[in-house]
């Protein structure tokens, strides 16, 4: 390749203005990887180290936070929730006999039963809260709001001994 004399060879400028156009004309993620490739990567700022998320198939907490966090992401959507996926959680961690009594507690409370709330969380956690009769049961907390307008809820949810959802209350059955 030869360079003009008057303009310096810039293998990176000219990488960054071919993918910076490539892109205003949508062709695609494959250009920006390979201008990424050849192009300086800005400076990170420190950030908190990444947290784990750890699960055990079969186990009651991990479950019932598989169960909340999918629930939670299919509702809190804003821009497109996912109805027919919440749904589907809802038909497949729910024992059909509480999906029954929970529809009629919405029906009754004007609320989402799952999250005993109007809105969706912006946080929540999930705690084991041990074994009650032949179930388990685990604590979900969910925080709605942010800053000085946050509340919290503490929900606790009753697993049957087949890791269903048999029941959900804002008290304990312990």
């Amino acid at each position: 390749m030869t360079t003009h004399p008057s303009r310096p060879h810039r293998p990176a400028r000219r990488a960054a203005v071919a993918t910076a156009l490539a892109l205003t004309v949508g062709l695609g993620v494959s250009t920006q990887v390979s201008a990424q490739a050849s192009v300086p990567a800005p400076a990170r700022t420190a950030t908190a180290a990444p947290q784990p998320v750890a699960g055990t198939q079969g186990q009651p907490l991990t479950r019932v936070a598989d169960f909340y966090g999918a629930y939670i992401d299919a509702k809190g959507d804003y821009t497109d929730p996912d109805a027919t996926l919440a749904k589907a959680l809802r038909a497949h961690y729910l024992t059909p006999e509480f999906a029954t009594r929970l529809a009629a507690w919405e029906n009754t409370n004007g609320a989402d039963g799952v999250l005993r709330a109007q809105n969706v969380p912006t946080r929540w956690t999930v705690t084991d809260n041990g074994a009650v009769g032949m179930g388990h049961e685990v604590v979900v907390t969910l925080t709605f709001g942010s800053g000085s307008t946050a509340h919290t809820t503490k929900l606790f949810v009753l697993l049957e001994r087949y890791n269903r959802v048999v029941d959900i209350q804002t008290t304990s059955s312990r």
